[in-house]
């Protein structure tokens, strides 16, 4: 069964919630699961960018992405939080394995906007994934590997372009007929109203779902239209988590 696992870059600063992470992955492996991990790096892309005297900015809960802005964000990614990632999960006895997803036409993606108070705007060099390597993916899992995939693609013509970490996860999911698509945010799943800690959503459905997204925070909407697009795609199960071991909210049709 292979269980696709979005990981922010969030929690890479966080040690806790990182032990957490390997501790998850590692559980996940022992009860015979095949975990595919999909990260974004969003706090040392700011930090890549800001060493580089280039300003962050933000349209509809995405990065705008500059021409200048891009390889900064794709060398973040593969260099710093993929290897990173990689070799912590190797020094916990996990085989993990560093896949870019610029690579080898790993990811393919498409130019997209983003709608933003009702009028599609064009952020720069955003991709959306268009089309996914996965016989590499499974290969890589029948050899045992824990496949980490970062979240830079480039289009057939090779122009690169950031790829939303969380709409990523979701097309690498569909394309592996996942049997589950995990979300791992910084909270612990959806609340009907945020920031009201009791209102805890345990379950809903894929248009429970659709009816509460003009009501959350802008950060959160990238994620959430990932999971509806997983269940779209086919995926069973969505679980929206702060910790692996977490129940958190769980998504189905």
């Amino acid at each position: 069964m292979t269980v696709v696992i979005k990981f922010g870059g969030n929690a890479m600063v966080d040690r806790e919630a990182l032990a957490a992470f390997v501790a998850g992955v590692k559980q996940l492996c022992a009860v015979g699961e095949n975990p595919v991990i999909v990260h974004g790096g969003g706090p040392q892309i700011s930090a890549g960018l800001k060493a580089a005297g280039i300003v962050s900015e933000f349209k509809g809960g995405y990065r705008v992405t500059t021409a200048e802005s891009v390889q900064v964000v794709r060398d973040v990614l593969v260099n710093e939080v993929n290897a990173e990632l990689v070799e912590l999960l190797n020094s916990h006895g996990v085989s993990a394995v560093s896949m870019p997803g610029d690579v080898d036409a790993l990811l393919t993606a498409e130019h997209r906007t983003v709608l933003v108070d009702g009028i599609q705007e064009d952020i720069g060099l955003v991709g959306e994934v268009v089309a996914v390597e996965a016989p590499a993916i499974s290969s890589s899992l029948a050899k045992g590997e824990v496949p980490v995939i970062s979240t830079a693609a480039r289009a057939t013509d090779g122009q690169l372009f950031n790829v939303n970490a969380d709409t990523a996860t979701s097309a690498v999911a569909i394309a592996l007929a996942a049997s589950e698509m995990i979300m791992l945010t910084d909270v612990p799943g959806v609340y009907a109203n945020w920031p009201d800690r009791d209102s805890l959503i345990t379950e809903m459905t894929s248009d429970e779902l659709t009816k509460l997204l003009p009501k959350l925070e802008s950060g959160m909407v990238p994620k959430m239209e990932a999971c509806l697009r997983a269940i779209e795609g086919g995926i069973p199960t969505v679980r929206v988590v702060g910790n692996l071991s977490d129940e958190g909210t769980r998504v189905t049709k």
